[in-house]
């Protein structure tokens, strides 16, 4: 049974405070730079949003991709059986590292976002020639350049992405991560203030912290939930 998918759905389910906290203070500010007729029209609204998640949802499944592909050299130089298994822990391992960044006990992952910054300054200007956003396609793009932003959380869920061995395997993986972000995201076009009030409640930044903790712990010591394939050591 491949529990992969569901965990990287409930990663980026319960990563709610971070994603507020770093992006939901774009997707507010993205939000007000539309156009007043497209503000006032909730529907309309509720499709640009959608069409800057969507685009920003692309770029994490591209990043898959490529993640995979080299998940899928790792696995040759490694051995099937016993380096996939290693992958796994790996993927499992970082899983429990995420928690702990968003219960404020591992500040420093967010460090891993330096990685990114010398492309984010290349495709940043891109971003700035779209503006202002005043159709749907027009949206989208912008939010494939947004899905580069550096950020320590995605950045972490790629190196885990490595983990499903090929590139339609690893883009799935970190679009099912997307999707799990998509709900605080979205919400976040239209009641930014209110959510931004819960992300910097301590108590349920710890609290949310310690079940992804649970996660990747249950994972790491029951490995076959992640679908080891350890037919193929034997």
């Amino acid at each position: 049974m491949d529990l992969s998918l569901p965990l990287a759905f409930t990663v980026g389910l319960f990563s709610t405070l971070h994603c507020v906290g770093m992006c939901g203070g774009i997707m507010g500010a993205l939000s007000y730079g539309l156009p007043g007729e497209v503000r006032q029209v909730p529907m309309r609204l509720a499709l640009f949003l959608l069409s800057y998640n969507s685009g920003r949802i692309f770029s994490y499944a591209l990043a898959g991709a490529a993640m995979g592909v080299l998940g899928g050299e790792l696995l040759e130089w490694l051995g099937e059986g016993q380096g996939h298994r290693w992958l796994q822990w790996c993927a499992a391992l970082i899983v429990v590292l995420i928690g702990l960044h968003i219960a404020g006990w591992l500040p420093r992952l967010a460090q891993v976002e330096r990685i990114g910054v010398p492309l984010w300054r290349r495709v940043e200007p891109l971003g700035r020639s779209l503006m202002p956003v005043r159709t749907l396609p027009r949206a989208f793009v912008y939010g494939t350049v947004w899905g580069w932003l550096p950020c320590g959380l995605v950045y972490t869920m790629l190196l885990s992405s490595a983990s499903r061995v090929g590139p339609v395997e690893g883009a799935l993986y970190m679009l099912t991560y997307g999707l799990g972000t998509l709900p605080a995201v979205f919400a976040a076009g239209f009641i930014a203030g209110k959510l931004y009030a819960v992300a910097r409640n301590p108590f349920f930044r710890k609290f949310v912290g310690v079940i992804i903790v649970i996660v990747g712990l249950v994972t790491l010591f029951f490995p076959e939930l992640l679908d080891l394939q350890t037919q193929m050591a034997s």
